[in-house]
């Protein structure tokens, strides 16, 4: 089993991991202003498909592609078309395909052109962020996508600074810095561009005291036209607008001093009929409600989608998943616009799976709650009062007097990050669904006096341990179809592992998924039915696209581990080796008969280091300081493929060597933060520590395989 330590450690890293208010603001337009930018005709919603040019394929992020070429009679006589070696660096991202080109941004933000149907490199773009980016390199792990609009491309950057990039020839056309250079904000997600604006947020609320919000820039020029906060700041320096005034309101205590959190990392849609966008709004930092907010109040914007008006940024409406959050539940994940016949008449709808495992169908026009269902195992509620909108929670959920409660789903959420998919054209969904527990109490926390103690780890004002469960449940995960109109399952499949790949869905009744044992499969989209199935030996996490080059019809996925999800996928799943996993762009068309080069079985072997002799009170004092490092380097030093396994390296054996790494930051441009504030001691606890690990391998009987073979789920 995996001890408490570790579960703490796991539960962590996976951070990425209501009410309803119909009030429209005063005065304010319903409709796009007629004098704003034409949006382009391949991002809005129910285009031919030809492009992929958004995160989620167009305005309304179905991750949907029309294209019908391989379908369900076709679709085995589906080949690799060709693939290209990516570098050491985050590949878990969502690529875009432009007018035959294809673009792809992995590690820091690096970003690469190719001839789609060919592969050819065409340009290469680096933002150097690991450079520019200093303590805030400690943070995150990369960028998960990029944005075009009208012949550029749109890119964040750990550092902060959202670039726009001529699509043409790889060319910096301007920079804009998001954030202040020296908080803990960082840029992980992909921007999202809609009439002639790009909006971007940030990530960082967990490991720092901050607020979030959203701004927008001219697509042109990178001018700031607007930011909307999400959390509302210290009432004595005023407030922004009327609905910070607003949000205040259900807050409690001196939350500012503790930031808030409500970062907007990853999940936007656009409505291009009524130019609202809506935003995913993250959770509470610190987790703790009564740490955040004295235990008193909603918590706005928290674990919301909140409406805005495009043109203005002002508030619109907003529908709150989780009043007073206090699981890390956020609504970051990825969210779908589509119009369903519901009680026969035609409703607009935002749909979205926030990590709390109900599936929500909400009215865009005006923000009120059309149904809510579990889709996972739930304990923190009975279900959602359609009335109201709000969760009907069960009382221990919320751990009152130290007491220790199982909760399902845990903050890995029983939806992450990586997207599920809509298709128009079945009438489903298809989300990833993951089932994990953690236990939550906040024995010997005091509101009053708690403060962060290292402010590049996630400190959550709340002790997490392990829930017990056989070992063929923990971290399993399924691929489901539902039907958002009757609120029903319609199929399920079991997926391996403790993390679930990125979805896309076809006018061809497909829909194709990846899986970290190396499968990537095309499913049949009414049944589940596996059709066709490659074996990438490789994690299979990032979401497919689908587009066209002269009519013919590709699917491209990125392979490899970058993220939290390395942290995880070391002790759920099979250990994936940092510097050998296969990192590829792999793109597949019909009667193609490219191959990879086969994976050899690579064992981790610890390094050798003669001169050690265990010091257990400094090792012990070492795994605290090792929090700073295990969501990169693996809970317990077993890395899962984000960064190198330290029990490998020879690196920790040398006192000198390892203290120009970890202090000095020697290896800044490998992506390698350094830590200059750690003391001698600090420093040789830690190291004291890693090299325990690596003894405890040496000491093991087997050595741990890191080839993936597809294999039968579990």
């Amino acid at each position: 089993m995996i001890d408490s330590r570790m579960l703490r450690g796991l539960t962590i890293v996976a951070l990425a991991i209501g009410v309803v208010s119909c009030k429209s603001a005063e005065g304010e337009q319903a409709v796009a202003d007629q004098n704003a930018s034409p949006n382009p005709a391949n991002l809005l919603d129910g285009n031919n498909g030809s492009d992929w040019p958004a995160y989620g394929q167009s305005f309304g992020e179905q991750h949907y592609s029309p294209l019908t070429e391989i379908n369900a009679a076709s679709v085995n006589r589906l080949g690799l078309a060709w693939s290209y070696d990516l570098p050491p660096g985050n590949p878990m991202t969502g690529p875009l395909a432009v007018d035959g080109t294809l673009y792809t941004a992995t590690g820091y933000s690096v970003v690469r052109a190719f001839e789609a149907a060919t592969g050819k490199l065409l340009w290469t773009f680096d933002p150097q962020a690991p450079a520019a980016a200093g303590r805030k390199l400690r943070t995150g792990y990369g960028i998960r996508g990029l944005a075009w609009w009208n012949g550029k491309l749109y890119v964040g950057t750990q550092d902060g600074r959202l670039i726009a990039i001529d699509a043409a020839s790889g060319r910096r056309l301007w920079s804009a810095m998001t954030v202040t250079p020296t908080d803990y904000r960082f840029i992980s997600g992909a921007p999202r561009v809609f009439a002639g604006k790009v909006i971007i947020g940030h990530g960082g609320a967990d490991t720092s005291d901050l607020r979030g919000y959203v701004t927008a820039y001219d697509a042109e020029t990178g001018k700031k036209l607007w930011r909307f906060y999400t959390v509302p700041g210290n009432p004595a320096d005023g407030f922004e607008d009327e609905t910070q005034a607003m949000a205040a309101k259900t807050w409690a205590g001196e939350w500012w001093k503790r930031g808030g959190g409500g970062t907007v990392w990853n999940s936007f849609a656009y409505d291009a009929d009524n130019d609202t966008v809506f935003i995913g709004v993250g959770n509470g930092a610190p987790w703790n409600h009564r740490v955040r907010s004295a235990g008193k109040g909603d918590n706005l914007f928290l674990a919301s989608i909140v409406a805005l008006n495009g043109k203005t940024g002002k508030y619109r409406w907003h529908y709150q998943f989780n009043p007073a959050e206090t699981w890390d539940y956020n609504a970051s994940m990825d969210m779908q616009l589509a119009e369903l016949m519901i009680d026969g008449k035609l409703r607009k709808v935002v749909m979205e799976a926030p990590k709390n495992g109900f599936f929500y169908v909400i009215d865009r026009t005006n923000g009120r709650l059309i149904s809510a269902d579990k889709i996972a195992k739930v304990t923190w509620a009975s279900g959602i009062d359609l009335k109201t909108g709000r969760p009907i929670e069960v009382p221990e959920a919320r751990y009152p007097s130290g007491r220790t409660f199982a909760l399902f789903p845990g903050p890995q959420g029983a939806h992450t990050w990586l997207p599920s998919a809509y298709s128009p054209k079945s009438g489903l969904m298809y989300l990833p669904i993951l089932e994990s527990g953690t236990g939550y109490n906040d024995r010997d926390i005091d509101p009053r006096t708690w403060r962060r103690t290292q402010a590049n780890a996630t400190e959550a004002a709340v002790n997490l341990s392990e829930v017990r469960l056989s070992p063929e449940k923990l971290g399993r995960g399924a691929l489901m179809a539902w039907n958002p109109v009757t609120r029903k399952q319609v199929w399920r499949v079991a997926t391996a592992g403790g993390w679930n790949g990125g979805v896309l869905a076809t006018g061809g009744g497909l829909v194709f998924q990846g899986e970290d044992n190396g499968r990537f499969t095309a499913y049949d989209a009414h049944s589940g039915k596996p059709l066709w199935r490659f074996d990438a030996q490789a994690p299979v996490l990032a979401p497919p696209i689908s587009y066209s080059v002269n009519g013919r019809q590709y699917i491209t996925v990125l392979t490899g581990v970058g993220t939290s999800v390395g942290a995880i996928t070391a002790l759920l799943s099979q250990p994936v080796d940092y510097r050998t996993q296969g990192r590829r762009v792999l793109t597949f068309a019909l009667g193609a008969t490219a191959t990879i080069p086969n994976a050899a079985p690579v064992e981790i072997r610890a390094a050798a280091d003669p001169g050690f002799k265990l010091d257990q009170a400094s090792a012990d004092r070492g795994a605290a300081e090792f929090n700073r490092c295990q969501t990169c380097h693996g809970i317990g030093a077993v890395a899962g493929g984000t960064a190198p396994d330290l029990r490998v390296s020879a690196v920790p054996a040398s006192a000198e060597v390892f203290e120009a790494v970890v202090r000095q930051g020697v290896l800044v441009p490998a992506g390698m933060p350094g830590f200059e504030e750690l003391t001698d001691q600090q420093l040789a606890d830690l190291r004291q520590y890693i090299r325990a690990q690596a003894a405890a391998l040496r000491d093991s009987t087997a050595s741990i395989s890191t080839h993936h073979q597809a294999r039968a789920p579990r």
